[in-house]
C-alpha cells in the first residue's frame, strides 16, 4: 500500500472521523464559553425573578455571535484528523456573522422578553388566563424562526429580510427540522430549569452539533433553491 493510500486512511477511516468531531466539539465548546463569557458570568450571578429578565436578555446578547459562530465551525469541521482547524475557522465565522447575527439575535431577545414579561404579570393586566395560551404559541413561533434565520445567516450570506423570509418558510416547509428543533429547545429549558444556565452552557456545542444535524434538510434545500 503506497504512503498516500495509508496517509487517507488514517485520516479518513471512522475512527479517526470521530476522534475529529470529538476534537473539534471540545474546542469549538471552549471557545463558544470564551465568546460569550461576559454574559454567561453576569447571568450566573442574576436571582431567577422576574425583575431581572430585561437584565438577563442584556446578558444574553454575546450568546448570539458564538452561537453563530459555533455553527460555522461545527459545519465547515473537516473529517479528517490529520487537518483539524476548529479554532482559526470557529473565529472566521464569529468575524464575518457578527453584524447578521447581532441583527437576528438581539430582535429575538426583546421579543421573547417582552412575551415573558406579559406572561408573569398577565394577572395584574385584567386579561383572562386563556390569553397565556397565544403569547406561549407567539413565543415558540418566534423562538423557531428565530433559531431559523441564525442558522442560515451562519451559512449563507443573503439580506435580513431574504434571512427572515427563508427562516419562516423552513419552519412549515421542514416539518421534521422543526419538530426536532423544538424539541431540543425544550429539553434545553428543562436543563436549565432543572440544574442552571452553567450546565447548558457546557454543553453547547454538544446542543449546537444536534441542531445542525436536524437543519439539514433546511441546509441542503437553500444551497439547492436558493444560492447559485
Amino acid at each position: 500500500m503506497s504512503d498516500a493510500g495509508v496517509h487517507r486512511q488514517f485520516g479518513e477511516g471512522p475512527l479517526s472521523r470521530a476522534a475529529a468531531l470529538i476534537y473539534t466539539l471540545l474546542v469549538v465548546e471552549l471557545l463558544l464559553l470564551v465568546a460569550a463569557a461576559p454574559g454567561l458570568v453576569a447571568l450566573t450571578l442574576l436571582d431567577r425573578d422576574i425583575s431581572n429578565l430585561p437584565l438577563a436578555a442584556a446578558c444574553a446578547i454575546p450568546l448570539g455571535p458564538a452561537f453563530s459562530a459555533a455553527c460555522y465551525a461545527l459545519h465547515h469541521q473537516r473529517p479528517d484528523l490529520t487537518d483539524l482547524h476548529p479554532a482559526r475557522v470557529f473565529w472566521r465565522g464569529y468575524r464575518t456573522n457578527l453584524r447578521d447575527a447581532l441583527l437576528v439575535w438581539v430582535p429575538l431577545l426583546v421579543w421573547l422578553t417582552v412575551i415573558a414579561i406579559n406572561l408573569a404579570h398577565l394577572s395584574a393586566t385584567g386579561l383572562s388566563g386563556w390569553w397565556a395560551v397565544p403569547l406561549v404559541l407567539v413565543g415558540a413561533g418566534v423562538t423557531l424562526i428565530g433559531v431559523n434565520a441564525l442558522v442560515i445567516t451562519s451559512l449563507f450570506s443573503f439580506r435580513l429580510r431574504d434571512v427572515l423570509r427563508l427562516a419562516r418558510f423552513f419552519v412549515v416547509r421542514t416539518p421534521v427540522g422543526t419538530l426536532g428543533t423544538a424539541g431540543l429547545l425544550a429539553a434545553a429549558t428543562a436543563l436549565v430549569l432543572v440544574t442552571s444556565e452553567a450546565v447548558l452552557a457546557a454543553l453547547g456545542a454538544v446542543l449546537v452539533f444536534a441542531l445542525l444535524r436536524g437543519s439539514e434538510p433546511m441546509i441542503a434545500l437553500i444551497r439547492k433553491d436558493f444560492t447559485a
